[in-house]
């Protein structure tokens, strides 16, 4: 498989050359200061590319090429920005960037509500505390039939935390769920989202998929042309948030995506931690069945509970099948031996990684993002890929 890492561009706190030094040989970027909805400038995607390549890497897949709300609720101005991402798509296929990691999440990308969470080792970790989203949603966003979205008991023990949370607490709660995390597409304030929630959640699931199948008809063929696989990552976490329609939770509902626009590339990002959520979703036979349309990987780990909460653990030590997963993506690599150079290995990254050592103190720092906890998080993983390798030997 092939080592990648995510880097946030020039301004990034890691460098290039500690990537290198980390060991990864490819990257995963975009150009965030591009505006959603914009088309990428054929010089912007090229200056990126040779940044990398003077650092003797590769600019492996994009993640992300943002969608605009408009293209999402095909309302306003959808057909400009889906023109615009059609020739973002051939410009980024013309430069030679040929993979494409996206998302079609509504109104907010990944969500988590606690991002110092502190574990028995003192490292710090993601958390999804449903407790503490319904908290929010509740008594603080105060969304019209929020009440309906939750059991009794969640209801009973969002109440108790509320009342128990300082000013302070509840104004960093906020901040965590709506004000944009890395790699993510912009922040809200509170008026905003609740009306960014209000248009959305009227559309219902079957409305807001055909949204997005809509999109990739159009899209797909473009991308077939520039020699562009898409990758559409899962919802995360893969269940509704606000009420908020959910299409790419599920085995059922990738399978439904791939048959409804069945060219080769379309395709989806294999995240481990975002389908591994939900314990009803088994990675490796999802593997196994979607083999040969999985473009890219994120391999992380998550403990998970009955109510829906979770927190990231240590790759290696969690819920997910780990060791499952990356022997049936090798056996995936395995069958495309045949394909043209650049097409056989299946692009990896150490999804997310704790936050330790000197790290926890630096306000720089982006939450899942340290440098030592992704290098952990990579060390941990090509030793597995490597055991594995050698067992087939």
């Amino acid at each position: 498989m092939e080592e990648t890492w995510r880097w946030f561009g020039p301004d990034d706190t890691v460098t290039l050359q500690e990537i290198r030094q980390a060991g990864a040989t490819g990257i995963v970027t975009a150009l965030d200061n591009i505006s959603t909805g914009e088309v990428w400038p054929v010089a912007d995607i090229e200056e990126r590319k040779r940044l990398i390549e003077d650092a003797d890497l590769t600019w492996s897949v994009v993640e992300s090429v943002p969608l605009h709300n408009d293209v999402k609720m095909r309302s306003g101005e959808y057909r400009r920005y889906i023109e615009n991402y059609q020739q973002s798509i051939r410009n980024l296929g013309a430069a030679g960037v040929h993979r494409v990691c996206y998302n079609f999440m509504p109104v907010v990308d990944w969500t988590r509500t606690d991002l110092s969470y502190e574990l028995p080792n003192t490292v710090q970790a993601l958390r999804f505390e449903m407790t503490d989203f319904a908290a929010y949603d509740l008594f603080v966003l105060k969304r019209d039939g929020a009440k309906e979205s939750y059991s009794d008991d969640v209801v009973a023990r969002a109440t108790e935390r509320f009342n128990a949370m300082s000013p302070e607490a509840r104004m960093a709660l906020e901040r965590n769920i709506i004000a944009g995390l890395p790699g993510g597409e912009g922040s809200y304030d509170r008026d905003s989202i609740r009306s960014a929630i209000e248009q959305f959640s009227q559309l219902g699931n079957e409305t807001y998929r055909a949204n997005l199948i809509a999109f990739l008809e159009e899209i797909i063929p473009v991308a077939e042309d520039a020699d562009v696989v898409m990758a559409i990552h899962p919802d995360d976490p893969p269940f509704s948030l606000f009420g908020l329609p959910r299409v790419v939770s599920t085995a059922d509902d990738a399978r439904a995506l791939l048959v409804a626009v069945p060219s080769p590339a379309n395709g989806l990002t294999m995240c481990a931690g975002s389908y591994g959520a939900r314990g009803d979703n088994d990675l490796v036979a999802m593997i196994r069945e979607f083999h040969d349309r999985i473009y890219f990987v994120h391999l992380r780990n998550i403990k998970r509970e009955v109510d829906g909460s979770f927190y990231e653990s240590d790759h290696l030590d969690g819920d997910n099948d780990i060791i499952g997963i990356v022997n049936a993506l090798l056996d995936e690599e395995a069958e495309r031996r045949d394909q043209p150079p650049g097409r056989c290995a299946i692009p990896m990254r150490p999804d997310h990684g704790h936050t330790l050592g000197a790290e926890k103190s630096d306000e720089r720092v982006r939450p899942g993002y340290s440098y030592a906890g992704r290098m952990k998080g990579l060390a941990e993983l090509r030793g597995v890929i490597h055991a594995l390798t050698a067992m087939r030997r």
